[in-house]
């Protein structure tokens, strides 16, 4: 099968291509590299022993996504790329629309031009909001609370539109939790661009003395001490949920929702203590005001996915961290 990742020299969408080459699958990247680095990628290859192709694009240039298509004859597209940071969205929130709605609605067009009707998008668990209760199931309204995750719930109601407009199409869904940990190899990892927005790379950079200290958003959450509580979720485990995915369901039709998660919330000051015993490196934090679009707890049911895709986690907290701690130890600078 030949595969299209958009965004797959990023953090997710790279150990994804590992475990589709792994698999066996074709893969072709394309990626404007606004976050990411195409050194992920080579590394990649070098993780699998298989080649991979990439073009450097982004999804607002239709003609180049035309071109891409006809060049190719893709099974499937797997689609992570996309603007992902809360925070910035709240300050930003036209770029996220612009980038993440327009982009997906180019890449379905294309899609459709060219008779490629299958496609597993990256959404995410900001869908649901501020959730009356814990664990979530895929059932739960939705309710986004801030313009990231808005992005994700209006795509996943396009593609819904996309569906119902013609049932020829098979649309993944993985709402997925907190991606956190590497490769076991040391060689991909999380690498963000500029000052980290995500909880596990913040942490990590303080561990090797490239940031000075973690800022702790708020502790006066309902929660048992204070800090956010998430569903932190091996970046492995997650990849290879995609791939169930492209077994289970490729060939089928329908409009399919999974919550990909470990079903267990983490505090912020418990991943910070759990990161500490992993590394023995002190992390030095701050506790400071809340940030906007944030809520308090967020954990998931993920029984559907063990049930439809045979998939669940297998990395516990200390195998994130640990992977983690090897990926930024040995790059102290990322990629570069």
């Amino acid at each position: 099968m030949k595969i299209l990742v958009t965004g797959g020299a990023g953090y997710i969408g790279s150990h994804t291509c590992v475990q589709l080459l792994e698999h066996g699958m074709d893969v072709v990247v394309i990626d404007n590299l606004a976050n990411s680095s195409e050194e992920s990628l080579k590394r990649v290859q070098e993780i699998s022993g298989r080649p991979l192709e990439f073009h450097k694009i982004d999804l607002l240039e239709r003609a180049w996504l035309e071109a891409l298509f006809r060049d190719h004859q893709f099974d499937a597209v797997i689609h992570f790329a996309g603007l992902k940071a809360v925070g910035e969205s709240v300050q930003i929130p036209l770029s996220y629309y612009r980038n993440n709605i327009s982009g997906t609605i180019n890449l379905c067009e294309t899609m459709a031009n060219h008779n490629v009707k299958t496609i597993v998008f990256s959404s995410s668990a900001t869908v649901y909001g501020e959730p009356e209760q814990v664990p979530i199931t895929e059932e739960f309204p939705t309710a986004a609370y801030n313009p990231y995750g808005r992005t994700k719930l209006f795509i996943e109601e396009i593609l819904k539109d996309l569906y119902n407009s013609d049932n020829a199409w098979n649309i993944v869904l993985l709402r997925y939790f907190n991606p956190v940990g590497a490769h076991k190899s040391g060689k991909i990892g999380e690498d963000p661009k500029g000052l980290p927005n995500n909880l596990m790379p913040f942490i990590s950079q303080v561990a090797v003395g490239k940031l000075k200290e973690l800022s702790v958003f708020g502790n006066d959450y309902s929660t048992p001490d204070g800090t956010g509580v998430r569903d932190y979720i091996h970046v492995v485990d997650l990849a290879i949920g995609h791939v169930k995915s492209l077994d289970k369901l490729l060939g089928k039709t329908g409009v399919h929702t999974y919550n990909l998660g470990t079903g267990r919330g983490y505090s912020v000051l418990e991943m910070i203590k759990a990161f500490e015993k992993v590394s023995g490196q002190r992390i030095n934090f701050n506790i400071v005001d809340r940030r906007p679009g944030d809520i308090a707890e967020c954990f998931a049911d993920s029984t559907k996915a063990l049930k439809e895709l045979d998939w669940k986690t297998e990395r516990d907290i200390d195998e994130m961290c640990a992977d983690t701690w090897r990926w930024q130890s040995q790059n102290p600078d990322g990629y570069q």
